[in-house]
């Protein structure tokens, strides 16, 4: 693999900063951004044993690329018994949820940052006989590094945006150094895809995105139970990922909602549950009364919103709905949330207008009827409430939607086929 000046000098950078990166970490734990006991595996020096034989290594670089890899860290468990399979990742809320989701014979490591000493640190402990990355986080010194003790790599379900593909172009030959060292590259859209082609001057094609074909997410059967009795002959429907700024709508279409149904409840799931206090002042202010989820109180008769505040339990949230609203929508500069976890559980799907992140799932849908998209915050309550009170046409929505999810898990198979040459069946 040929440096160009531009990674040589990004190596000799991160050669120079690497001894200020535990004063960057500190800083960093103080808001919650790393975990003070974990701080050794970013410098690449991890605590953990490695195990004998075989070991694959898969990297996210949060909650959404992990949990899509999950479908591929099983199917690599299966076909190969007696191996371990390494996730690493590079948030705290990532590491909280796969603790509790990976299978046996997998665990999590935090990524080492990317300067030189803890890459060799991390790449000379765990000694992975494959590499697979997801979506778009290119990190040179471990891309590099990786590449050099010839370990096999693929990056499955890359995702470029227009503005990050053109970035690349003024930098072709690093891109081609950089994105061209993995083995394998598969798109998780045709955009991507054409773009990677003209910068790594080989073909790159679209296989879908791998997300599609994740899993139902988990519930706690106990907690399902418990709150379904509580919630028993109500109209429930789900917020999804709400952002700064998209609270009150939601808040003011469930007030529409109760003026014709008025035992309706809202579940509303902010995408950082550590908004809570901030929501719950928002609650007050709107006269809605509520119980958060995180105190394990119940949902009374009178309980009006349950705010979801919690990390990992949105399989819970919607079996309890059928009906959910996916935000991250309703405002510039958002990009919107994958409508298939709801949808894959049976959930009747509305967005709003910002779904650039999953254009191709949500047209895709749209034509099947699978989801509606509400190009105004205005129109949330009145279309919520059409639904409710149609319902032959929710549960219409509901098994379109859930239909459309089931299909796409063809997505892996064909991912796994593209997979399966660079996988070693003995470790090196």
């Amino acid at each position: 693999m040929t440096d160009t000046p531009l990674i040589k000098g990004y190596g000799a950078a991160t050669r120079a900063l690497g001894p200020l990166t535990p004063l960057i970490l500190k800083r960093r734990a103080k808001k919650g951004k790393e975990d003070p006991a974990r701080q050794n595996e970013r410098h690449g020096k991890p605590v953990l044993t490695r195990p004998d034989g075989l070991m694959f290594w898969l990297h996210g670089a949060s909650v959404g690329e992990c949990l899509m890899l999950l479908p591929v860290v099983r199917r690599l468990l299966d076909s190969h018994p007696a191996a371990h399979v390494l996730v690493t990742s590079g948030t705290v809320t990532s590491a909280e949820i796969l603790d509790k989701q990976l299978p046996e014979r997998a665990f999590h490591q935090f990524a080492p940052l990317d300067y030189p000493k803890a890459v060799d640190g991390f790449l000379n402990h765990w000694k992975p006989a494959l590499a697979i990355w997801a979506e778009s986080e290119i990190w040179p010194n471990l891309v590099r590094k990786t590449r050099a003790k010839n370990i096999p790599m693929a990056l499955l379900n890359a995702r470029f945006s227009e503005k990050s593909l053109e970035s690349w172009s003024k930098r072709k030959k690093s891109a081609q150094a950089l994105i061209g060292a993995f083995d394998l590259v598969l798109a998780a859209d045709t955009q991507t895809a054409d773009g990677l082609t003209w910068l790594l001057d080989r073909p790159v094609e679209a296989a879908g995105n791998l997300k599609d074909a994740a899993p139902p997410l988990p519930v706690d059967n106990s907690a399902l139970k418990a709150l379904k009795s509580q919630t028993k002959n109500r109209a429930i429907w789900c917020a999804a990922s709400t952002h700064d700024g998209e609270d009150i709508h939601i808040l003011k279409a469930h007030k529409q909602v109760l003026d014709r149904y008025k035992s309706s409840l809202l579940i509303l799931a902010p995408r950082h549950p550590n908004r809570s206090q901030e929501i719950q002042k928002l609650l007050r202010s709107e006269d809605l009364s509520f119980v958060t989820r995180s105190s394990g109180k119940d949902i009374s008769r009178d309980s009006q919103v349950y705010l979801f505040d919690t990390i990992g339990e949105m399989g819970l949230a919607y079996r309890l709905s059928k009906l959910t609203f996916v935000c991250g929508s309703l405002l510039d500069g958002l990009s919107g949330h994958n409508p298939l976890e709801p949808a894959r559980l049976g959930n009747a799907v509305l967005t709003g207008a910002h779904i650039s992140s999953f254009a191709d799932s949500y047209m895709s849908m749209i034509a099947f009827n699978a989801a509606q998209r509400l190009l105004s915050p205005e129109i949330i309550g009145a279309t919520i409430t059409e639904l409710i009170a149609n319902k032959a046409r929710l549960s219409e929505l509901q098994k379109t939607a859930q239909t459309y999810a089931t299909g796409r898990d063809a997505v892996l198979d064909y991912v796994w086929e593209q997979l399966s040459p660079l996988i070693p069946e003995t470790a090196t």
